[in-house]
């Protein structure tokens, strides 16, 4: 579906290539924010040409079930929690400049799962963030 926004066509998310158009202008966006670009760039100091391809394999899965993701979201990130605190603060300039790059590119009924599913992943990090500051906690 074309969808003609302001003299731009968008389309919906269709495939693996929409999905690197995404992910790279996300990650675009986060290496330079002020906020949450300090996590990949010093705290974790992410190997951009290993993690951008599982990225895009997560967000294929996530939005077609196809992607062959491989690993553990919850636990990389209570990793990172380890390293350096994630705050609300963090997830939600994280949500920001998702949505902000999803419609930027995107419009229709993936374009609008994708930023549901991101909002409810961030959700479920922050919670399991909490719950593994409690003793019982099992990852």
């Amino acid at each position: 579906m074309m969808i003609k926004t302001a003299g731009l066509m968008k389309t919906d998310i269709r495939n693996r290539k929409d999905i690197m158009l995404l992910v790279n202008s996300f990650y675009d966006k986060v290496r330079m924010d002020v906020t949450i670009g300090r996590f990949f760039n010093e705290v974790v100091k992410i190997n951009w040409e290993e993690h951008l391809p599982k990225m895009y394999s997560f967000w294929e899965s996530v939005l077609f079930g196809t992607g062959g993701y491989k690993g553990n979201a919850i636990r990389k990130h209570l990793e990172v929690n380890r390293q350096s605190p994630l705050e609300l603060k963090h997830f939600e300039q994280w949500l920001v400049l998702f949505k902000a790059t999803v419609d930027e590119h995107f419009e229709g009924e993936k374009a609008a799962e994708v930023k549901q599913r991101a909002i409810a992943m961030s959700q479920l990090m922050l919670f399991k963030i909490g719950q593994s500051a409690e003793p019982t906690f099992i990852a």
